[in-house]
């Protein structure tokens, strides 16, 4: 017996789900691309996961497909994913990524962090900054070292 799916059947969900932050002032396509860059580096993305339809994509986020295909095709360069014609863009490289422990706990610490700085009257833009300035010195004052792929990169001649 052969039946029909409707067309808002899927196969596969992803694990991810797009957003989108239209007041943040960085373009669409990119905003795509760092997200699935986050999920990555926080292991909610591996290697072999099929990123969203570009259609579901467009729909849900009501954005142009072009933007969407671009966003994929920036991961292609980056090496993260690949697309497979009629099937969909999966993910075929994955940064090696700390233990869910380690990341809980360095999460449970940030928010500390962020609550302390809160009640100091810092706004959300403010530990913002704070925390680009923070990263900022730390990659650039002799700790960049420590950060991985930063050795590594200054070996082969690259920035990181």
């Amino acid at each position: 017996m052969v039946t029909d799916k409707p067309d808002n059947f899927d196969d596969e969900v992803s694990p991810i789900a797009f957003y989108l932050d239209r007041g943040l002032g960085v373009p669409t396509y990119l905003q795509l691309v760092h997200q699935v860059d986050y999920a990555l580096r926080l292991g909610f993305l591996r290697a072999g996961d099929q990123l969203p339809r570009i259609k579901d994509v467009t729909r849900s986020l009501a954005v142009n497909p072009d933007t969407v295909m671009k966003a994929y095709r920036e991961l292609e360069l980056r090496g993260i994913a690949a697309g497979r014609p009629g099937v969909g863009t999966f993910i075929t490289q994955a940064p090696a990524v700390v233990g869910l422990k380690q990341m809980a706990a360095l999460q449970k610490k940030l928010t500390t962090w962020l609550a302390e700085a809160a009640e100091a009257g810092v706004d959300e833009l403010g530990m913002k900054a704070l925390f680009t300035a923070a990263l900022r010195d730390f990659s650039g004052g002799g700790a960049a070292s420590r950060l991985p792929g930063r050795a590594e990169a200054r070996r082969e001649g690259g920035a990181a």
